[in-house]
């Protein structure tokens, strides 16, 4: 296990996070209390020190399980939550991004993980209603109050962060240190706005859903997933809410089977590739594994003695290229930069 930096700070967090999303079974799945201690317990044994939850995990029930199940290694572990769901059907304050809803939030889940201070708050999702001072002003005054330590946000547009971030560092408030984004081979538009934002802004990017929902595990055969496209009904959830979302096209059919040729090159499961990639990618700090078994936990615990080749690296980059669109298509076009350099080579240090 490496560690690295996170973002422009002095925090030091594993290549991998162990996310609990499925530690409680509130929601009809997940894990139970000794399973999810069995995980914890093999993460930790690993190497990995960054934990990362949500106020609104399992109804509460994910933050609660590990309050019970740290005990003294709590201050051994890079503790995460985030605030913004609704936790309180009916109430409309109980949730968004709000002072109220922050410091109420953040209230319980002290209470419920049995701890004096997070480590790391997270903003869940942007509300796009609530002003940007305000959020930024109440994370600083949890970080005065020492109930915070770092701030991070996700799933919020790219603009607005580097907004953010520019009035934290121009009023003296407390930075943006961590992104938490979508990103794996089958999901990449990221790389458009939020992952070069980040790498400018000084803000480390935490990746979720790497395997894509299962997709690059695979599991699925492109026959089955071509049929599941044109024909839901006899299918697991999963995969019909992947249809239903139009997941399955011709691109994810090409991606999936060139990470199952890789992974027969290397005798590993395909899992293991599609997460090697993403370790490779420099712009991403620590990615964010969620199991419901130990055995996956495990497995993918397991990527770390891989190593792709420079060749299957750039295979798999092809495959899964995207679009960058304007202006980044217009700005890196030869006859632009020709007009702007004069048919000069410049190159950047």
């Amino acid at each position: 296990m490496k560690y690295y930096f996170l973002g422009k700070s002095g925090l030091r967090v594993s290549e991998l996070a162990l996310g609990t999303m499925t530690f409680g079974t509130d929601w009809g799945w997940g894990a139970g209390t000794d399973e999810a201690q069995n995980m914890l317990d093999i993460y930790l044994d690993r190497g990995g020190n960054f934990v990362d939850t949500a106020s609104g995990y399992t109804n509460g029930s994910s933050e609660k399980m590990l309050g019970e199940i740290l005990g003294e290694r709590r201050n051994r572990i890079v503790l995460a939550t985030k605030y913004t769901m609704n936790t309180h059907q009916g109430d409309p304050n109980a949730g968004g991004n709000h002072r109220k809803s922050m410091i109420r939030s953040v209230e319980a889940s002290l209470s419920r993980m049995k701890t004096d201070h997070i480590d790391l708050l997270y903003l869940h999702s942007w509300d796009n209603t609530t002003p940007v001072e305000e959020v930024l002003r109440a994370m600083d005054d949890l970080v005065r109050a020492g109930k915070v330590l770092y701030v991070g946000i996700s799933d919020t547009p790219a603009w607005q962060i580097s907004r953010m971030q520019m009035i934290a560092d121009l009023r003296g408030w407390s930075p943006l240190v961590a992104l938490q984004n979508e990103h794996s081979l089958i999901e990449r538009t990221s790389e458009r706005e939020l992952t070069p934002m980040a790498q400018e802004m000084g803000l480390g990017v935490v990746v979720w859903s790497p395997l894509a929902n299962g997709l690059l595990t695979g599991k699925y055969s492109r026959e089955e997933l071509q049929q599941h496209s044109k024909d839901s009904e006899g299918w697991s959830s999963r995969v019909t809410m992947m249809a239903n979302h139009g997941m399955l096209n011709e691109r994810v059919f090409n991606i999936v089977d060139e990470v199952k040729k890789v992974a027969d090159e290397v005798n590993a499961p395909a899992a293991h590739v599609a997460l090697a990639w993403l370790r490779a990618q420099k712009s991403v700090t620590s990615i964010l594994l969620g199991a419901s078994k130990v055995g996956q936990l495990e497995s993918n615990l397991d990527m770390l003695d891989m190593q792709l080749t420079e060749e299957q690296l750039q295979r798999l980059d092809t495959v899964s290229a995207i679009e960058l669109g304007f202006p980044h298509k217009y700005l890196n076009d030869p006859t632009n930069l020709w007009g702007v350099f004069g048919g000069v080579a410049v190159e950047r240090r």
